[in-house]
Parts: structure tokens; sequence; C-alpha cells
């Protein structure tokens, strides 16, 4: 059902209070299908919601906004070692987690309580503590806008980097994700510890052969350590990239600020942290009007309760700004803005 002027403050985990002139929740691929060839999709601006968790509205939108809702998880086929299981598009991520969990499957564990949906998660390769998506991926099927045709990527396809893939650049708007498939390990014994928090929680609690359940733990456990939950406190995770320098400009930083933290990608490429760079431009825990830098991780903005979404951006702009001037290096959202 069309609903129209329909508020999308329960769409977004920054809680930003706008809205969309025609709004749909799409629950059934066959749903999907027919939309696509309807007037309303074809002749105005769209916006596909997931959960909401990797976008600031700094606007009313004044077109179609499809909240995708597409729920299901199966297994696709097993081996003797592996087990591919898929899930629809419009399952939480955290519960298709915690489900490989329950069914004794390896290989999601580092990526747990990651906000948002299946959908989402192939688009930017999420990643978290020594593991991204691309390790655990086999295929996706998404449909293609323009013929509503239902297409198969597999991971080559997909051209995944850091926080990236097709689906970001060239394939824009041109595809809606429906159905994500991971290559899943039967063993829930050969886990990646190699995050160093991870293995401080499990030395704390005396873990010394972990399994994926006991690494699941942990993560979550370093998450609501250091994120705020945006059912409290209005939020869309780390706003920021980490950004990726050369080696020759990480040496001149060195020289300023030898305590700079970094991550050796080879060639020649490290990652500086974005939280570090915010935190010493002073923006850790300052609070700017209704919003600001959270205080125990500077990487995420917050909405203290009535923020607009022009309020969060002008606030990004200002940090990016500062990085810049201090360090010349440039840090880009990781989330959406519209």
């Amino acid at each position: 059902m069309i609903k129209e002027n329909h508020s999308l403050k329960a769409y977004n985990s920054f809680g930003i209070d706008v809205s969309a002139r025609y709004f749909v929740e799409i629950t059934k691929v066959a749903q999907l299908k027919v939309l696509l060839e309807s007037d309303l999709f074809k002749y105005n601006a769209r916006l596909i919601l997931g959960g909401g968790s990797n976008v600031l509205l700094t606007k009313d939108f004044p077109g179609l906004v499809l909240k995708l809702s597409i729920r299901g998880i199966s297994i696709e086929k097993e081996a003797a070692d592996f087990v591919w299981l898929k899930a629809m598009a419009g399952e939480v991520w955290h519960d298709v987690v915690q489900y490989s969990l329950k069914n004794g499957l390896g290989g999601l564990e580092n990526l747990s309580l990651i906000p948002g949906q299946v959908g989402a998660a192939p688009m930017q390769n999420i990643g978290a503590y020594g593991v991204e998506l691309e390790s655990v991926f086999d295929h996706l099927e998404a449909i293609e806008i323009s013929s509503a045709e239902i297409k198969k990527f597999h991971k080559d396809d997909c051209a995944f980097g850091y926080r990236e893939s097709v689906f970001k650049n060239i394939y824009k708007d041109k595809f809606i994700i429906v159905s994500v498939v991971f290559k899943l390990s039967k063993s829930q014994d050969q886990v990646n510890i190699t995050y160093g928090a991870i293995r401080d929680v499990l030395n704390e609690k005396g873990i010394t052969k972990p399994d994926a359940k006991a690494v699941s733990d942990a993560v979550i456990a370093i998450r609501q350590s250091k994120l705020p939950n945006p059912k409290e406190l209005g939020n869309a995770g780390s706003f920021f990239k980490n950004p990726v320098i050369e080696k020759q400009q990480l040496e001149r930083l060195k020289a300023d600020y030898p305590e700079i933290p970094s991550y050796d990608l080879g060639n020649d490429q490290f990652k500086v942290p974005a939280g570090w760079l915010i935190e010493q431009c002073g923006w850790k825990g300052k609070v700017v009007g209704n919003t600001g830098s959270h205080k125990r991780q500077a990487l995420v903005l917050v909405n203290y309760g009535n923020a607009t979404g022009k309020e969060i951006k002008t606030l990004a702009d200002e940090i990016r700004k500062s990085v810049y001037d201090k360090f010349g290096i440039k840090i880009t959202p990781e989330v959406n803005i519209i």
C-alpha cells in the first residue's frame, strides 16, 4: 500500500524526522517486480531503505521511498565442510549472524552486531575486527531496475574494496539486491582473533581456545562498550571511513605525531584510524547544539534528540575540515548523505 507524506523518523537510525512524498514497504520479490513496472516508480525520484543505519536524511524526500523488508533464511546447499547460507535482503544482519552461530556455522562471528540489513552488507563490503564480508561471500541476486529481471553476481563481479563494491559506483541505482549467499564453515574452531581488542577480551575471560560463539560474544562486548545504542541515542555507527595514506605521508606525520596509529595494508599503503584523527582535533565528546561526537568513540556522530540532518552534516563538514587542516588527510563519510 502506497502511503503519502509519510514520516521517515522510524526508518533511520539517526531518528531524523523528515517525510517521504510517497512510501511503500516491500515484503516479497513479486511485489518489487510489480512496483518497478509502475508509473509511480518510473517517474519519481527514488530512495531505497534497508535498516536505515547507514543514511543521513537532510531534508524531506520529494519522491518514492521504498522500504525493503523481504525476509527469509535458508540453506541453499551443503558440502562436507561448508554450508551455503542464503539470507533475503530484508533480514536484520545481526539476526543472520546469530542464526549461523546457533546452527554450528563459522565465518560471520567477527561481524556481530553491525547494524543494518543483509541487502546493504555487500554494497559497502561491511567489515569489522579483522574480517570483511568478501571473505565469506559467495554470490547475490539483484533485480535490474530497468528490466525487472533477476541477475546473479559472484564475488569477482562485485569488485569488492574497502567499504566499496560495484553497487556503490558503476551499478549505483541500477540494481536492488534481494538476497545474499554466504559460504560458511561447518567448523566453529577456525576463528580470526588477529584484532587486539578481541584477544584482550578473551584473555580477560580466561578463554585460550575460542570458538566462533566466544569471538562473537567478545565482539559484541567491544561494540557495546564503544558504540551507543541507536534506539537510545540516534546514530549511524562509524560516520567516516578510515583513510588510507601512502607510506611517505605517514613517515612525515610520524615526525610530528610519533604516536599516530597505522595498519600496514601492503604496497606502501597504511590505514589510519579516523577516530584517532578526530579525537586529536578535540572533537571527542564535544556537543554542538543538538548533535556532537560521542564521548566514547569520536568516529560516531549522534543526535541528542532534536538534531536535523543538516545540523549533523554541518558538524561532519567541520570535523573533516579540521582533520585536513591539522593532518593533511581527507576523511570521507561512510554514511550516505541524502
